[in-house]
């Protein structure tokens, strides 16, 4: 059992950490943001080095007190918000955000796991390169929380998930000690990969102090369209045939369905619509090419093949960087008309790429007879990454459907799991899913785990609750 936080325990740790550690526990720690976790209390520290670190592990492995890691505050499952138990620590690293070191010629970038997103994003862009992990809270998620929970984005098609962008880490593991692999290798064999079991772990393994990130040229050549296709089978269709003609210039390729687009005409009327009518489906591709080649050329060319072969029936090519940024609006301001609307259930799903449009042709009848919905299904389809979304009739409030929630995620996660795919695609399991990874998850992976945890975490101090049910 571990032990609340108490005020001998507090004392205890100002006797070992600066006061500039200390920080007021605000509402903000305490709550996520679709509102459906709420944190009870516990003592905020924020160490401001890796030896603080060190200091408060080993004083709550000591005490046997509970540690929820909190980096930007952005997930979406509650992996960092204890709802219930002996009130924890809340360890953030927002004083430990400094960039290390930049190794341009290396592709190479060293920062602490308190920077930004949007700050390392910058410190790469200084020296003429790349860091691609982007996603709608970059301005506010930081590295530490983005590789604990492999983070993904919309540039998972062409450059991966968190954990393809880490060379390595620096992290304190329960009992205090330190994880010395903050290494820029990009070959190193020498046994167990302990980088990527921390990545993914949701700070249930240890603490990501800093991490040695890849970095990639930027693109000399940027562009993008939309294209109006027919079914999300043309829009795999297309995709290949981008795939052929563009390579890996293809940087990513979202599928919109018109839910979504009626969505934002509701609630954010401000924002452009790209089509006089809107299409029931149409896809955002977007490239990065590299020096003497054409993205304008290259989308001409694809749309007038895709026209050809009646994948596609009509588009929209950016005309500049402004235009392109204003498809790419339109595409992450969907999130936020769904919050404004309200959903019953939402769901991060992934699928094999073939079965993609199978499952939203299952999808919709099979939730019709639970009661009736309106379905926006969306997402990174160029990796097989949906957001299918539940939400009332039109005229109806969430509330009305409250006690359906279950009945619609159930629904949705068994059709899932029936064709292959996973239930937690790029937001984690956190505590929002741990019932769902015990469902769906398989048996011999669910020991291990075990195991892992209990070999590194044997007190059970580290993140209680999250992805594996407290003991």
């Amino acid at each position: 059992m571990l032990n609340p936080v108490t005020d001998a325990f507090a004392a205890t740790l100002r006797a070992r950490l600066p006061e500039a550690a200390f920080r007021p526990l605000t509402p903000a720690y305490l709550q996520e943001p679709r509102g459906r976790f709420h944190g009870s209390g516990g003592l905020l520290v924020c160490p401001g080095s890796t030896p603080e670190v060190v200091a408060l592990m080993r004083a709550c492995a000591a005490a046997r007190v509970g540690i929820v890691p909190y980096g930007g505050g952005t997930g979406l499952v509650g992996g960092q918000i204890m709802t219930d138990g002996p009130a924890p620590v809340i360890l953030s690293l927002e004083r430990m955000r400094a960039i290390r070191g930049v190794f341009a010629q290396e592709n190479a970038l060293v920062a602490e796991a308190g920077a930004i997103l949007a700050e390392v994003q910058a410190a790469a862009a200084a020296q003429g390169r790349l860091f691609p992990l982007t996603l709608a809270s970059e301005g506010s998620a930081r590295i530490g929380g983005c590789l604990s929970t492999n983070a993904g984005g919309v540039n998972v098609l062409r450059y991966g998930n968190a954990r393809d962008l880490c060379l390595g880490l620096e992290a304190v593991l329960p009992d205090g000690s330190v994880l010395n692999g903050l290494t820029r290798l990009r070959k190193d064999n020498t046994g167990y990969d302990l980088r990527n079991l921390l990545i993914g772990a949701e700070g249930t393994l240890g603490v990501i102090t800093a991490a040695a990130l890849k970095l990639y040229p930027q693109p000399e050549a940027e562009g993008a369209a939309l294209m109006v296709v027919e079914s999300p089978a043309a829009a795999l269709a297309l995709l290949s045939m981008a795939g052929r003609r563009i390579g890996g210039g293809v940087s990513g390729f979202e599928l919109i369905g018109r839910m979504g687009l009626q969505f934002l005409a509701e609630k954010m009327p401000e924002i452009r619509q790209p089509f006089a009518e809107m299409p029931g489906w149409m896809v955002l591709i977007d490239l990065g090419l590299g020096a003497g080649q054409d993205p304008a050329a290259a989308l001409e060319g694809l749309f007038a093949e895709a026209a050809e072969a009646g994948l596609v029936s009509d588009g929209v090519i950016a005309q500049s960087l402004a235009q392109r940024a204003a498809f790419w609006d339109i595409r992450e301001r969907i999130p936020e008309a769904n919050r404004k609307i309200g959903s019953v259930s939402s769901h991060d799903i992934s699928l094999p790429l073939s079965v993609i449009p199978e499952f939203i042709a299952r999808g919709g009848p099979a939730l019709a007879r639970i009661g009736d919905f309106r379905i926006n299904c969306f997402g990174h389809l160029g990796d097989g990454n949906l957001h299918y979304n539940v939400f009332p009739a039109a005229g109806k409030t969430r509330a009305a459907y409250e006690h359906l929630r279950g009945a619609v995620k159930r629904c949705v996660h068994d059709l899932v799991h029936e064709m292959g795919g996973s239930v937690s695609a790029e937001h984690g399991v956190g505590r929002f899913k741990v019932e769902d990874l015990e469902r769906y998850g398989d048996p011999a992976k669910l020991a291990a785990m075990r195991a892992i945890k209990g070999a590194l975490d044997p007190l059970g101090i580290m993140n209680p609750g999250a992805v594996l049910r407290q003991g």
